[in-house]
């Protein structure tokens, strides 16, 4: 009989204690794991921002059509929502550290054939398995934090993750235009290879497992559908991870619409990407700061309040601005930075919610909140950006609603919360 999972159910008293690791490895501080665990994520921004800059090479090159480009995106995002909802349950079963270096592997050789690929087929062939082994790092990490850390100090080196990983969506687009224009839209997968190798060989000599094989689930579909059901039948779980997701969305509506944007309202070349993405980073990094720094001091809750007032504000004056001005620098990246800031604030406390919601699957928790914000991110990335990307303002109008459904997914929450609390106090 499995125990039934409750919406107030509270953080693990005691931190669990991590196995030691092989004989091989020398233990790892809480600052070397941070940035193993935040390269293992910087996997996903540079499989995304550092090709930007190189859509029209990549076009031209293989005789490719604008869309077609732009779907070698669409499908790597999907193929990373489908298969990160189960990196987290295979890591239940069979070790977070296998889980990692098998994952490290396959991306791999999906990098090096995106790097060979000779027509636009081929490209999103070998982005759809780049997509369904670059999610690892960010569910498996989560996981292993929560493995190893509860409460204040999870989100303590949740947000060092944050501040760690924001490097790689600053520096990856600009480096992307740099080398596209220097040499090849190729050399782009032929430095992430190289990238993914040195990982790999990292990670096979520190990362130690964090899940013994006697805490282990079985791999039985029957049970791990089980495990699915309880997740995807609980509100609280949908609206905690709504609002990571949602709030994500507004962001990532804005990098998938810079191909479009920046070129033609900003007239931005391709090695000018950094003025959107180091507002938005450096919001991302400060926040997380800001985040790691109260961490134990002030409630979730108010923490999460805090981050929403600068969501909204940053939101709504980058819509009044573009409602009586034309686009303009710094005017229309400048309010990026208050957004991300405010996400960063937001998201530590939002996820180890919705994780302890359910502390005996927290791998597959963290796949299925992975997977509610990948899919909306390719939705995003397919549909609404593109459907946006023609007018600075209806994107910023496109961030505010994303921020305020993300608002009301926490407030809905909370009252949600309230009433269960109602409802079991009640004779």
């Amino acid at each position: 009989m499995f125990p039934t999972p409750t919406p107030l159910l509270p953080a693990d008293p005691v931190a669990p204690v991590p196995p030691p690791p092989p004989s091989h490895m020398a233990p790892l501080s809480r600052g070397a794991l941070a940035t193993m665990l935040a390269l293992l994520a910087m996997l996903g921004p540079f499989s995304i921002d550092t090709y930007l800059p190189a859509f029209p090479a990549i076009q031209g090159s293989l005789n490719a059509s604008a869309i077609e480009v732009q779907q070698s995106l669409t499908l790597y995002m999907l193929a990373f929502a489908g298969m990160v909802l189960w990196h987290g349950a295979l890591s239940d079963s069979f070790g977070r550290r296998n889980l990692i270096l098998g994952s490290l592997a396959l991306f791999a050789i999906g990098t090096l054939g995106c790097a060979a690929s000779s027509s636009v087929h081929y490209l999103w062939a070998f982005r759809v398995l780049q997509g369904v082994s670059a999610g690892a790092g960010v569910v498996v990490g989560r996981a292993i934090i929560r493995d190893l850390y509860s409460d204040a100090p999870a989100a303590r080196l949740l947000s060092m993750v944050t501040m760690i990983f924001s490097i790689a969506p600053a520096i990856a687009p600009i480096m992307g235009g740099w080398i596209v224009k220097l040499l090849d839209w190729r050399a782009i997968f032929l430095f992430l290879f190289a990238y993914t190798l040195l990982l790999l060989w990292f990670c096979y000599k520190r990362l130690p497992e964090t899940l013994p094989p006697d805490k282990r689930q079985p791999f039985n579909p029957r049970y791990i559908a089980r495990n699915y059901r309880q997740i995807l039948r609980a509100p609280l779980f949908h609206m905690k991870a709504g609002v990571v997701a949602f709030n994500f969305a507004g962001l990532f509506l804005f990098i998938t619409a810079a191909p479009v944007m920046l070129p033609r309202h900003l007239h931005l070349g391709p090695d000018q990407f950094g003025w959107l993405f180091i507002p938005s980073v450096g919001g991302i990094f400060l926040g997380a700061l800001a985040a790691n720094r109260i961490a134990g001091k002030i409630s979730f809750a108010r923490q999460i309040g805090y981050g929403f007032c600068l969501l909204l504000g940053a939101s709504a004056c980058n819509v009044g601005y573009h409602l009586f001005f034309a686009p303009a620098l710094p005017w229309s990246v400048a309010p990026m930075f208050f957004y991300t800031f405010g996400m960063s604030l937001v998201a530590p406390g939002a996820t180890m919610l919705a994780m302890d919601l359910f502390p005996h699957i927290r791998g597959t928790v963290a796949s299925c909140q992975s997977f509610a914000q990948t899919l909306l991110g390719a939705v995003v990335a397919g549909v609404v950006a593109p459907f946006l990307s023609h007018s600075v303002l209806w994107l910023a109008g496109g961030q505010l609603a994303c921020a305020l459904i993300s608002l009301g997914l926490w407030l809905t929450s909370r009252l949600f919360r309230e009433r269960w609390r109602a409802s079991a106090a009640a004779p």
